[in-house]
Formats: C-alpha cells, structure tokens, sequence
C-alpha cells in the first residue's frame, strides 16, 4: 500500500493527538509540530503511511523525552480486563466460540490512539457481534487453524490486547501453540511486553518482541530472531490496519483481522469506513 495525498493532513492529526496526551504547553507543541514538517517533505510515497508515521513518533518521544501514550496504554489496559470476565462468558455460551472470539478481537481494534481521540468499546463489542463482517475468509481460516500446529499472532494495540487474549485462549484450547509478538519498544499506543503482562497473556502463550519500533510490521526494521520466527510461521494471524499496511501481499498465509479505521485502507479495499475484516492473504 502507498501512501497518498489524503495521509499527509492524517500525519499531523495524528502529532496533534499524540501532543494532546501529555502537555498542555502550546510552545512544546508548536516546537515539535513544526519539527514534524521536515518529515513530511521527504515523506517516501511509494511506501506504507506506517513508514513516515513511525519516523514522525519517534521524533516526538525524542522532543518529549518520553512516551506519550504509556498513560493511556494502562489505562485502557485495565478497562478491557475489567469487561474480559463478560466477553468470556460471552465466548463460552456461543454456539461457536472461535467465531464470536474472532469477532470480538475485532470489535478490540477499535481501540487505536493513532486514530481516535476517544473510542466506544461498547459500541464497538455490539456492533461486531451483531453486524456481518464485510470480508469473512472464515472458512479458510478454520483450514488454516486445523493445518497449523503453532501460529504466531501479531498484536496490535493496548486494550485491544485482552479481546486478543480471548481468541488466543480458543486456539490454546484446540491444541495450538501461539506465539503472541509485541513491539520491541514503545510507539504510539502499540503493545510492548508491559502490556502483554498487565493483560495476563504472558501467563496463556509464549510472548515475544520485534525488536522493533515501527508502526505495523515494517520486516527490515525488525530483529534477526524475530524475522526467522516469521519466516518459519506454519500460520499468521495480523491484528489491525498498521500490520495489514505493511504486510498484506505478503506470501505467508496469514490472515488479517481489523476495522477499516480510515478512508484511504477504505477505498483501497473498495469497502465502506468502519468495515470489520477477517480477510485471507
């Protein structure tokens, strides 16, 4: 995916959120909105947006000297672990449990600060429950479930982990080894192993880091061990937009699942804003 015309105002928007985290100070945040600008003169179109939008964090963290969303990380942590007692319930009671925890991992992608100013989780749960899911490769990604003895599952963002946990405890429970990826540092409010910790994952698979601080999953920017676990998956699973930018076209059978949270991964999949995807590389 390239990046196009509409990305360049969504790059400032996003400076602009990951600003309003943490400082009210308006010369800090001019300072470092127009120390953002250089970056997107020399924006390399031919790449993913997650290639400037990760060099534009990093140069905010460095301006800031420190990570912006680790507040907001936390605390969404905690509000998806005190609904997780009634999702799994939810799981537990559905006629297929696979199904509904794929919904709801979903329906956890809402949760992105790289987008939103605020999310409805509520709504967000309701909907994918209740809404058709626009690409729904289910049936390949059963056949790739029951072909695969390990998979390595690529999350995505804080809060949004413990819906990932749901689908991750299904798999366990029909014998398959995961092998959960957090980023190898803080970026925007991606998961990192704090996270994977505050949300008890650590204590249902085996989790590791990419090494790497870049949006999505940018592979020459991760670490050697990481990217030989990569090339040796039977089976990827890729949670949200930032992973499907960046790898989709890839040859690994991997399937994709997230909300369609802006209007340029929209139109390219020819799909209305919002759409919920379950969709087969």
């Amino acid at each position: 995916m390239r990046t196009s015309l509409e990305c360049f105002p969504c790059f400032l928007r996003q400076t602009v959120i990951a600003l309003k985290q943490q400082t009210d100070d308006p010369q800090v945040q001019e300072d470092i909105i127009k120390a953002v600008a250089p970056l997107l003169q020399h924006a390399d179109t031919s790449k993913p947006p997650a290639y400037t939008t990760t060099f534009i964090h990093r140069l905010i963290r460095e301006k800031l000297q420190y990570d912006p969303f680790s507040r907001i990380k936390q605390e969404y942590n905690g509000i998806a672990l005190g609904l997780y007692p009634s999702l799994k319930e939810t799981v537990r009671r559905s006629s297929d449990p696979l199904k509904t925890a794929i919904r709801l991992a979903i329906a956890g992608n809402v949760i992105d600060f790289g987008v939103f100013t605020s999310v409805d989780i509520g709504g967000s749960v309701s909907r994918a429950l209740e809404t058709s899911i626009a690409v729904d490769d289910y049936l390949s990604f059963t056949e790739a479930v029951a072909c695969s003895t390990s998979i390595l599952y690529l999350l995505d963002n804080a809060g949004e982990i413990v819906f990932d946990r749901l689908l991750i405890e299904e798999l366990t429970a029909r014998g398959k080894t995961v092998r959960a990826v957090v980023k190898g540092s803080p970026v925007l409010n991606d998961v990192t192993m704090e996270d994977a910790v505050q949300a008890g994952l650590t204590d249902i698979c085996e989790v590791i880091d990419n090494g790497s601080d870049g949006i999505g999953t940018i592979l020459e920017w991760t670490s050697p061990g990481f990217r030989d676990k990569y090339a040796q998956a039977e089976f990827i699973i890729s949670k949200g937009q930032g992973n499907f930018e960046t790898l989709f076209g890839s040859r690994k059978k991997t399937h994709f699942l997230f909300q369609a949270k802006c209007e340029v991964v929209a139109r390219e999949l020819g799909l209305p804003f919002g759409s919920m995807l379950l969709k087969s590389s």
